[in-house]
C-alpha cells in the first residue's frame, strides 16, 4: 500500500471529540433552551455535531394540560444549525414521546417540545430558519438565483432561502 493511500484512509477515521462542558454549549448555541442536555460534541470533516436530549423529567400533554413522565418511545431528529467558526453546525437531537394518561384525551402519544430551539418537525433550528428567512427577504426573487448569497459560511439550499423568504411575508 502506498503511502498517500494509508494517509487517506487515516484521515478518513479521523474524529476530534470536543469538551462538553455544558456552560460552553449553553451560552455559545443553547442560548435561552434551557430544558437540553449535552451528552456529546464532535467534529470531522468540515462539520461540528452535537449529540442532545431533553433535559425534563417530563411534559404536560398539548391537548389535555395533563402532566406525564411516562415515556413511550424515542425518536431522532437531525437540526441544522448557524455555521460554528464556519463550519457545519448540526445537532442531533433525541426527543421522547411520552404516554397521556388522560382516558378522555384523543392524543394517545406526544413529543417532547423544544419550540426555543426548532419548529416542530423542522430540519432547522429557529437560529438558522430566522437568518435564512432575513437572506430570503433581502434578496426577493433572487434568492433561487444566489447560492451564495448568504453570510459566510451558510450553506444552503437556493430555494430554502425562497421558502424562508416567502414564509415570513
Amino acid at each position: 500500500m502506498s503511502a498517500g493511500r494509508y494517509c487517506d484512509q487515516l484521515w478518513a477515521v479521523m474524529v476530534l471529540v470536543m469538551q462538553i462542558d455544558a456552560p460552553f454549549w449553553d451560552s455559545l448555541v443553547f442560548e435561552g433552551t434551557d430544558d437540553v442536555d449535552i451528552e456529546a460534541a464532535t467534529g470531522a470533516f468540515g462539520t461540528v455535531g452535537v449529540v442532545a436530549r431533553g433535559r425534563v423529567a417530563g411534559v404536560e400533554c398539548a391537548d389535555c394540560g395533563r402532566f406525564s413522565d411516562r415515556v413511550h418511545d424515542r425518536y431522532r431528529c437531525r437540526l441544522k444549525d448557524l455555521p460554528l467558526a464556519e463550519q457545519d453546525f448540526v445537532i442531533r437531537l433525541t426527543v421522547r414521546r411520552f404516554i397521556c394518561g388522560s382516558a378522555d384525551c384523543p392524543r394517545r402519544t406526544f413529543a417532547e417540545p423544544f419550540s426555543r430551539l426548532a419548529a416542530p418537525h423542522g430540519r432547522f433550528t429557529t437560529r438558522l430558519n430566522h437568518t435564512l428567512e432575513r437572506v430570503g427577504l433581502a434578496l426577493g426573487g433572487r434568492a433561487g438565483r444566489c447560492p451564495g448569497a448568504g453570510p459566510a459560511g451558510l450553506r444552503s439550499r437556493p430555494d430554502d432561502l425562497v421558502t424562508q423568504g416567502r414564509g415570513a411575508t
